[in-house]
């Protein structure tokens, strides 16, 4: 913004100060000179030049007045020239400053990556995990889906294998696997489903429902919670998490929080959209789940 500010008074003062209007103000600083000197050697005491000066006066406090202004102008061309040196100046700094900010954001999210990768295994000791980074998405508008540069012939990968992120957020389901590459659905794809724990139940222990992805919220980054149980309390931000149930997934790993609660056109039972804990687009480095125990 600053430096918009500063470029903009530059083109202004270089408008107003062109040749043409140098030229114009150094002559009618001249005639002024040329005018006070003409008038001044009117200036003796015989009754004539008096009252010569005296018809004379307002000229040459006309011609005193230019002579100041023009003489002010000048002055004002030798600042701008000095504030345009200082200008170029302060952009040069910007320019540098907004550089080094640049730089130091980035090394200060590739810190916070990198630490997150190396305490993850810390933070999930209860499962193995192998790393694997985004190589692409999927290209069609019916399905949420990327590619990882993990396979059968370099990974311990298999279908059905539960993603998530180096925070231990769930991303998706491994859904096919090829010789070095896999495909991923993500957790709002409509192929995807699982039994997640959210809300308090009579006995103020989580509940176990459906979380699945829907094609019309698919398009939003949602997925939904369908036939929630009317004596279920359920609030919007409420977390949602992985059951474990069936042995697909480990236990505890987030999906999201609860975005809206609805009740169905039919007026028969409820439902619940839920938001990603993270935009899933953004991301670059996946884990994939190899091996997990449950606790009973």
């Amino acid at each position: 913004m600053l430096r918009k500010l500063l470029k903009g008074m530059v083109i202004i003062m270089k408008t107003i100060l062109n040749k043409q209007t140098i030229t114009i103000a150094g002559a009618a600083f001249l005639i002024a000179i040329i005018t006070i000197i003409s008038v001044n050697a009117l200036n003796t005491q015989d009754p004539v030049t008096g009252a010569a000066n005296v018809v004379t006066r307002p000229v040459r406090e006309l011609a005193s007045t230019i002579a100041r202004t023009f003489g002010n102008i000048f002055s004002a061309m030798y600042d701008y020239e000095q504030l345009t040196l200082q200008n170029e100046q302060l952009l040069q700094q910007i320019a540098r400053l907004e550089m080094d900010y640049r730089d130091a954001a980035a090394l200060a999210e590739e810190n916070r990556q990198m630490r997150n990768l190396l305490n993850f295994r810390e933070r999930h000791g209860e499962f193995e995990s192998e790393r694997a980074t985004l190589q692409s998405w999927g290209s069609d508008n019916f399905s949420s889906s990327f590619i990882i540069n993990r396979g059968y012939a370099n990974s311990d990968i298999r279908p059905g294998m539960g993603v998530t992120t180096e925070h231990g957020m769930l991303l998706g389901q491994v859904f096919d696997v090829g010789p070095t590459t896999s495909t991923i659905i993500t957790i709002i794809d409509t192929k995807f489903s699982l039994a997640a724990f959210v809300g308090r139940g009579e006995a103020d222990v989580p509940v176990s429902v459906t979380a699945r992805g829907d094609f019309s919220l698919m398009r939003n980054g949602l997925l939904i919670l369908d036939n929630i149980d009317d004596d279920l309390t359920l609030l919007v931000g409420d977390f949602v998490v992985t059951s474990g149930t069936g042995g697909v997934f480990p236990a505890g790993l987030i999906l999201g929080e609860i975005d809206g609660i609805y009740r169905h056109d039919s007026g028969i039972g409820r439902f619940a959209t839920v938001r990603p804990m993270l935009d899933i687009s953004t991301i670059n480095a996946v884990f994939v789940i190899t091996e997990f125990e449950n606790p009973d």
